[in-house]
């Protein structure tokens, strides 16, 4: 298939020359911390704050590691991809940073603040219908016409390797984790966390945290084989695309568990966030910390690292309005 761009599965070398590639147009994002989260939860939490990453979300990261890898050849004819939005924010802007085009494929549901993202950042966007086929189908004539350099959203050694570099600096940041939860859709942040604590800290657990209504991660943990929805839906957007080979390979390796939450639990986590952190994260980035509130037993008295995605939300769609 088209995703299987590669087998190459990236080393803890990749990370580390992808911290170097993209040091200067990534921010090296704070963490904060709540004392009235602490003690709901009864755990530390520390949460890296990836919804201030530039371009508002963490795939900052692996798209600028993919457009600054590329030889002066390849990135003549720019890059594409196909995603639900925060991918194809992020590559628009790598491909901004470094004067190439980018085109992006995108869900015609996906929110119109994502989409005028992209087109902000000068991509090009192209709409196919809500649904993994359609959306392959769509970018196979997208890249047949253009010839542009196909960057996956996950399913990329790239872009996993740039995702690393986000708990690269957690664990600078915050001494003696005991854990680290992060959403899980396709698996890319996930994916970037095991290439990275497996080497680095191998006694940090690693959890990934999924909506219950998109849960083919989770039942493929449990069966032992990927298993695909087509168009799942729920309040988080971004976690709705199935995980491929790559990210399957160190999602199988290396997570301790996969936790689930409903719609209302999710929609309760992003209200707490956005009320006690007092910043602007999605849903799917509340994902995590609803997932801490239904499994109190694991996290009691650990110090857990928690990963916000991301950041761009619509504000005149918000899922408690």
């Amino acid at each position: 298939m088209m995703e299987d761009t590669t087998v190459y599965v990236p080393t803890l070398e990749d990370m580390l020359a992808a911290r170097e590639r993209i040091a200067s147009y990534v921010h090296r994002t704070p963490v904060l911390t709540s004392r009235m989260l602490d003690e709901l939860t009864g755990a530390e939490l520390f949460f890296k704050c990836e919804n201030l990453q530039k371009a508002g979300a963490f795939k900052a990261r692996g798209a600028t590691n993919a457009v600054f890898g590329l030889s002066d050849e390849q990135a003549r004819k720019g890059v594409a991809t196909h995603s639900s939005g925060n991918h194809g924010t992020c590559l628009s802007y790598a491909a901004g940073q470094r004067g190439i085009p980018c085109t992006v494929v995108m869900p015609r549901t996906a929110p119109q603040a994502k989409k005028d993202a992209v087109l902000g950042y000068g991509g090009r966007v192209v709409e196919c219908e809500p649904s993994t086929s359609s959306r392959e189908a769509v970018f196979a004539e997208v890249v047949a016409q253009s010839g542009a350099e196909f960057v996956h959203p996950y399913n990329d050694h790239r872009v996993i390797a740039g995702q690393g570099t986000c708990s690269a600096e957690l664990i600078e940041q915050i001494d003696d984790l005991d854990a680290v939860i992060a959403p899980i859709g396709g698996g890319g942040m996930v994916s970037g966390t095991c290439l990275t604590l497996s080497n680095l800290a191998p006694h940090v657990k690693i959890y990934a945290a999924e909506p219950e209504q998109a849960d083919d991660a989770y039942r493929s943990f449990k069966a032992g084989h990927i298993i695909a929805d087509d168009a799942p839906e729920t309040v988080a957007d971004g976690l709705k695309v199935p995980l491929k080979e790559l990210t399957w390979h160190f999602v199988q390796a290396h997570v301790a568990d996969i936790l689930t939450a409903s719609e209302r639990e999710i929609v309760d986590a992003m209200k707490l966030i956005w009320k006690r952190l007092k910043i602007v994260m999605e849903p799917s980035s509340a994902v995590p910390l609803a997932t801490i509130l239904k499994n109190p037993e694991l996290f009691a008295g650990k110090r857990v690292g928690v990963i916000v995605t991301g950041g761009n939300v619509d504000l005149d769609k918000l899922p408690w309005n």
